[in-house]
């Protein structure tokens, strides 16, 4: 099967995107598949694990860069370099099925059309990661990144979803039918971290005990309970009722740390910004414990990672999926509510106990794995395959 693979970025720039769209790509090569990567990130061409990967960066000052810089309508600019290279790539040699991300809709463009199949990978939507507006211009901008997404899920062949709570999720914010095929297919680990993971040792247990946060500073990601629950720690430490703790902040430069964060709190914690394949590696493997407080993930890949590593994860039961990859198997305690105090009390008997903290990591450790290429390049398939049949009977139907 010829595919090709829509996405924003790709390794080794380092986001769950980029990670989640080699996983993809790589499965299916794996399996045989021909596969090639459209990506904004980069220019020229390039094979790498099997793929072909496609650089469309915009140049400077070109068209499409211009308009790119333009409110709402500026969100077509890069659907619209999308369309044009795969519609080249098409017309030299027939793809069977197009997949894009949801998010900000690189495939809209690409939809309606009698001779492409069109399957949309829903990540969190756009929608669900944003504060509030802070104009009218922004607040219209918004709307129209929305209106693509929901426009591309629509109009695609079929849809993917990580879990049955996020595709649920999926088909409330965007309304949709439920008429196309669809699937839920986790997503695996690339096979550098799973192989890092497993010659990671534990750290020794004298203090400080170290916690270890993977994200953004957003408050999907829960960085407001993070920072709350480390202030609230932090106090008592100060007064000795815990022992030392130190937190790294992997993903969040210094600039992202509020101004009015206390002095106990800030002298606990090094924002290290983001960082590359290695670094990350290297701070999973010297933590003793992994903050993950989201709100919302569609997946939630930090989860996976920590557990490969064997760290307790500490998250918010708020969050779907942290409690079927977290709470159910028993891989770390979940805070009862999205508050900075609940997170505290969640993580304060971890940083008294090191025999609590290992009893977690055995847990993490059994629960880790679930989710291999061979699975994922598997279900995509057959979803491919549904996706195929169903817009054949369309198109059938239609003429």
């Amino acid at each position: 099967m010829r595919i090709a693979l829509l996405n924003w970025d790709y390794p080794p720039n380092p986001s769950g995107l980029s990670t989640a769209a080699r996983e993809i790509a790589e499965s299916l090569a794996e399996g045989g598949q021909e596969v090639t990567v459209f990506t904004l990130d980069r220019s020229g061409r390039e094979r790498v694990g099997g793929v072909t990967v496609e650089g469309l960066a915009l140049p400077p000052g070109g068209t499409l860069a211009r308009l790119r810089r333009w409110g709402s309508v500026g969100h077509l600019a890069a659907p619209l370099a999308f369309r044009r290279a795969v519609l080249s790539a098409h017309a030299e040699a027939p793809f069977d099925v197009i997949e894009a991300t949801n998010w900000y809709a690189p495939a809209v463009l690409l939809t309606g059309r009698r001779d492409l199949t069109l399957v949309t990978r829903n990540s969190t939507p756009a929608g669900l990661t944003r504060g509030p507006a802070s104009s009218r211009r922004n607040r219209w901008d918004e709307r129209s990144a929305d209106t693509l997404e929901r426009r591309q899920a629509r109009g695609s062949a079929g849809l993917i979803a990580n879990t049955a709570e996020h595709g649920a999720v999926i088909a409330r914010a965007y309304g949709l039918s439920g008429r196309q095929p669809s699937a839920v297919i986790g997503l695996s680990l690339p096979p550098a971290i799973v192989e890092s993971a497993r010659a990671a040792a534990y750290p020794e247990e004298d203090a400080p005990v170290r916690l270890l946060f993977v994200g953004r500073a957003e408050a999907r990601k829960g960085f407001d309970l993070l920072l709350g629950a480390i202030a609230i720690l932090a106090e008592e430490q100060a007064r000795g009722a815990l022992p030392a703790f130190h937190l790294d902040l992997v993903g969040v430069p210094p600039g992202d740390l509020p101004a009015d964060l206390s002095a106990a709190a800030r002298q606990r914690i090094r924002a290290c910004g983001r960082v590359d394949a290695a670094a990350l590696a290297a701070a999973y493997a010297r933590s003793h414990a992994v903050l993950a407080p989201s709100r919302y993930e569609s997946f939630g890949l930090v989860y996976q990672e920590a557990m490969a590593y064997g760290r307790p994860v500490i998250a918010c039961a708020e969050d779907a999926s942290a409690r079927a990859f977290v709470g159910a198997p028993g891989a770390g305690p979940l805070a009862a509510r999205a508050a900075g105090s609940a997170l505290a009390d969640a993580l304060r008997p971890l940083l008294l106990d090191p025999g609590l903290r290992r009893a977690y990591r055995a847990r993490a450790l059994a629960a880790a794995g679930r989710f291999d290429r061979a699975s994922l390049g598997r279900e995509t398939l057959a979803l491919y395959e549904a996706a195929i049949a169903a817009a054949r009977r369309r198109r059938n139907g239609s003429s």
